[in-house]
């Protein structure tokens, strides 16, 4: 009795700081607020969130039943079916769930001011992209693994489960764009960042065969020894930047660098899987947990004060970095770190193969996403920790701020954010790097805020280490989402194929892997180039078509959540994925009426268009930007057409759940469930759980 008390009252002051926190944060209006109260914040309302509303939902709404047998054991074949430890799962999980965006969005979104960004990641992460992580990987468990689109046709049927299938492909292809668009703006003329993430892939070969062939079963070994060989890459960037021999080897545009990006999205797809990806998830996985967690140390040691307003007057959709108002953009703009739609394409057809027990889906699914989370928090902290006008100067592109540094500065400064050119000048020399200016995309900007803390609390005479060490830390997250989206791309548009041509659609026949590999890193490397030479640095293009699409794929994956409990005849608890739903699709179709019907040049992409024609039509562009109007023209009208097409794919999908659902409450037939049948577990429990 006491010990239950005790528990409660500790809970209650779980609570309680989490209010406060959470109240600071939202109802300060002072000069500035200190970091620690984001770390508290999200502290609390991650453990009350996991311990109360998961653990409920995995009781209540779903029932887990930790005595079921899973596919990892009823199917066991020792390749794709395998019972795994649950904490190897968990670092696989992450590693594969934990692209860029949890790090870029909230970064880009900072310009709203870091109020609206910061409630959204937390309140969304909790209600919405934990439980539709969670429910699609139980759903999945309960149908042998399959993928979210095998389970939208087997659930709603060929009219929803084809609109699912093809718009979760062609949304798969601007996810991975908008990846490779991060990583090249990262790398672009800087030496150091360059050789350092080029480094990274023959060290991750190396602990492949390493661990494969020359020392099986030594993992502890291969883990130093890749760990070793990635802090050496960040400091031998250092050595060829000062090189002037082996500089000019690493110093390039944007555009060599993302032919660079699409022919390694290629061997990636098409080498054996142990040989690069394996051995980069694994290393990933320990640099991004230890750069996480150093970096909330170093924000609790130094008590950073945030130097961002809550709100900014960028909030009327005059903003420099992307045009929209913070409704709906906000939410677009923060994607991965509250709700993501790529989780879902993870959380079905690849973890629940490796699940051992039932038991372990909460603490995979919603803890996942938790820490996925946890990491949008640290990434709006080091963005907001910067001098506002280092911020807009990092990520303002040059077509809106201007080339010069002169011109660029005065127009930050006349918005209110006083920055200067030696201010600039000396950050940049600081950080290692010949400018920061017009760095758009996200990455540099929150490289420049980790190193600044990390600087700081361990010592400032590293900075340049420290920065580059960022940018790696950066990349190696979005290669591994790149190249684990460009395999996963591979295995849909052969399973898509496969309906035509039986042989195509075998994932082992090297004829069809090279072509379907081909065809996948095409389409995305399409998406990279026009983003690269995009004067405004193709975020303004590219993200937003990144944010509503990931979002319209969770709304997708929360239909077929939301439709499967209604047929399991749980419609009082359909509520659990039912808003979220609605509230995504209310966002997204907001935001796509917007990017595609409005009159803002910054924000319509058919105005955008027609204002490019008109200009170059009557001769008013530079030659530079005259030269790829019309290719400038003809994509932001693609972009368009399929903000549209990914809108329809969604209420084809919405609506068809809705059928459904009615006629399974009016008694009428409908497609029967297609959850496997029950098996009893004869795993050793113990192994387990462990």
């Amino acid at each position: 009795m006491g010990e239950s008390i005790s528990r409660r009252m500790a809970w209650l002051l779980v609570a309680v700081t989490g209010a406060g926190a959470v109240g600071g944060i939202a109802l300060n209006r002072g000069e500035s607020i200190n970091a620690l109260w984001f770390i508290a914040a999200a502290a609390c309302v991650y453990a009350l969130a996991y311990r109360f509303y998961g653990a409920w939902i995995a009781a209540r709404v779903l029932v887990l039943d930790e005595t079921r047998a899973t596919p990892a054991e009823r199917l066991d074949n020792g390749r794709d079916f395998v019972p795994t430890n649950k904490w190897v799962v968990f670092g696989h999980h992450f590693a594969a769930i934990a692209g860029p965006g949890p790090l870029i969005g909230p970064t880009l979104a900072a310009q709203f001011g870091y109020l609206p960004g910061t409630l959204w990641i937390l309140i969304g992460a909790v209600l919405g992209g934990c439980v539709q992580d969670m429910t699609i990987m139980f759903f999945s468990t309960r149908r042998d693994g399959r993928s979210l689109g095998q389970m939208a046709r087997d659930e709603l049927g060929p009219l929803g489960g084809a609109a699912a299938l093809t718009g979760t492909l062609m949304i798969m292809v601007i996810l991975i764009a908008v990846l490779g668009l991060v990583v090249v703006n990262a790398m672009k003329h800087s030496p150091w960042a360059t050789a350092t993430v080029a480094a990274t892939i023959p060290i991750a070969v190396l602990v492949g065969v390493y661990m494969r062939d020359l020392r099986p079963g030594r993992v502890l070994e291969g883990s130093l020894i890749g760990l070793a060989l990635l802090l050496f890459a960040v400091a031998g960037g250092g050595w060829i930047d000062h090189s002037e021999t082996l500089r000019p080897l690493f110093d390039h545009e944007g555009l060599t660098l993302a032919w660079f990006v699409i022919g390694y999205g290629f061997l990636a797809a098409i080498l054996p899987v142990w040989l690069l990806l394996a051995p980069r998830d694994y290393l990933s996985t320990f640099m991004k947990l230890g750069t996480i967690f150093l970096l909330a140390i170093a924000i609790v040691l130094l008590r950073p004060e945030i130097r961002m307003p809550a709100l900014t007057q960028f909030i009327d959709g005059s903003g420099p970095i992307f045009g929209g108002k913070l409704f709906p953009f906000v939410f677009i703009t923060i994607a991965c770190g509250a709700v993501s739609g790529f989780h879902s394409l993870i959380s079905s057809g690849t973890t629940p193969k490796l699940l051992a027990n039932e038991r372990d889906i909460r603490m995979i699914g919603y803890g996942g996403m938790v820490l996925e989370s946890f990491v949008a928090i640290m990434a709006m902290i080091a963005a907001t920790v910067l001098d506002p006008g280092v911020f807009f100067a990092i990520n303002s592109p040059a077509g809106v701020v201007g080339k010069e540094a002169a011109d660029a500065v005065a127009k930050i400064s006349s918005w209110g954010f006083p920055v200067t050119v030696e201010q600039m000048q000396m950050l940049a020399r600081e950080m290692g790097e010949k400018t920061l200016f017009a760095r758009t995309g996200g990455a540099p900007s929150l490289a420049v805020g980790m190193a600044s803390i990390f600087g700081s609390a361990f010592g400032d005479g590293l900075l340049a280490l420290w920065y580059h060490f960022a940018i790696m830390f950066e990349a190696v997250f979005i290669l591994t989402t790149l190249d684990a989206g460009t395999r996963v791309g591979r295995f849909m548009l052969q399973d898509f194929l496969g309906n035509f041509s039986p042989r195509l659609g075998q994932t082992s026949w090297y004829p069809s892997v090279l072509l379907t590999s081909a065809i996948i890193v095409a389409a995305w490397g399409y998406f990279l180039y026009i983003g690269v030479i995009d004067p405004n640095g193709g975020v303004n293009i590219l993200w937003p078509l990144f944010g509503i699409s990931n979002q319209m794929l969770a709304a997708i994956a929360l239909s077929v959540a939301t439709g499967i409990l209604v047929k399991s005849g749980k419609l009082r608890y359909a509520w659990v994925a039912g808003v979220p739903l609605a509230w995504l699709a209310a966002v997204t179709t907001t935001a796509a009426y917007e990017k595609i019907m409005s009159a803002d040049v910054r924000i319509g992409f058919f105005a955008a268009a027609n204002d490019l024609a008109a200009k170059l039509a009557a001769g008013k562009l530079p030659p530079e930007k005259a030269a790829v109007a019309p290719q400038l023209i003809f994509n932001q009208q693609l972009d368009a057409w399929l903000t549209l097409f990914f809108v329809a794919v969604l209420w084809v999908v919405i609506f068809d759940m809705l059928r459904v659902c009615a006629r399974h409450l009016q008694g009428k037939t409908v497609v029967p469930l297609s959850e496997a049948p029950h098996e009893p577990s004869r795993l050793v429990e113990d192994w387990v759980r462990d």
